[in-house]
């Protein structure tokens, strides 16, 4: 994962020469003759600021995890070691991590679903199961506006994303 800074480095590069990649990303020609990339969609996820650091950690994880399923372009391709050990593949691009309030996670999930962009969302019912059946029937047993959320992952364009995650905060 990237730090603030170097996502921003590679979501604002300078000028240069530009083409578009097969996946949707802007590649600019950089100082250092590598190319920074940029790319036209965001992975965020925006986790509510009064959540314990294993809290973080876990909602962070079961969020993320479903965005390959619903756009399956945000995966790139299995990685290999030097020594020709494969690893499975991860996300194409950074992930950004927000904090906000409970009442910014409820406008930003509002948002989400006005632009009808593929999301997640945990709700703190799930810190009380142990398994994806009893998960989705305790998000299932409460109307959407009564979620009670703690994290929510989104992904699509860059524009569209920020406009979502309006009120949040980069995770310290």
């Amino acid at each position: 994962m990237r730090t603030t800074a170097e996502t921003q480095t590679a979501e604002t590069a300078g000028a240069g020469a530009q083409r578009q990649g097969s996946t949707g990303e802007t590649r600019t020609a950089g100082v250092t003759g590598e190319a920074p990339v940029r790319f036209d969609t965001k992975i965020a996820v925006l986790l509510r600021d009064d959540l314990e650091t294993w809290q973080r950690l876990n909602v962070t994880a079961f969020l993320v995890s479903g965005l390959g399923t619903a756009a399956p372009e945000v995966i790139g391709e299995p990685y290999e070691d030097a020594d020709a050990t494969p690893y499975l593949p991860m996300f194409r691009q950074p992930v950004l991590v927000f904090e906000g309030s409970k009442e910014t996670l409820a406008a930003a999930h509002g948002r989400v679903l006005s632009r009808s962009l593929p999301r997640a969302v945990f709700t703190s019912d799930l810190f009380a199961t142990g398994n994806d059946r009893d998960n989705r029937a305790a998000v299932r047993a409460v109307p959407g506006d009564q979620l009670d959320l703690v994290g929510i992952a989104v992904h699509g364009p860059r524009n569209a994303v920020d406009k979502v995650l309006k009120g949040a905060r980069m995770h310290p």
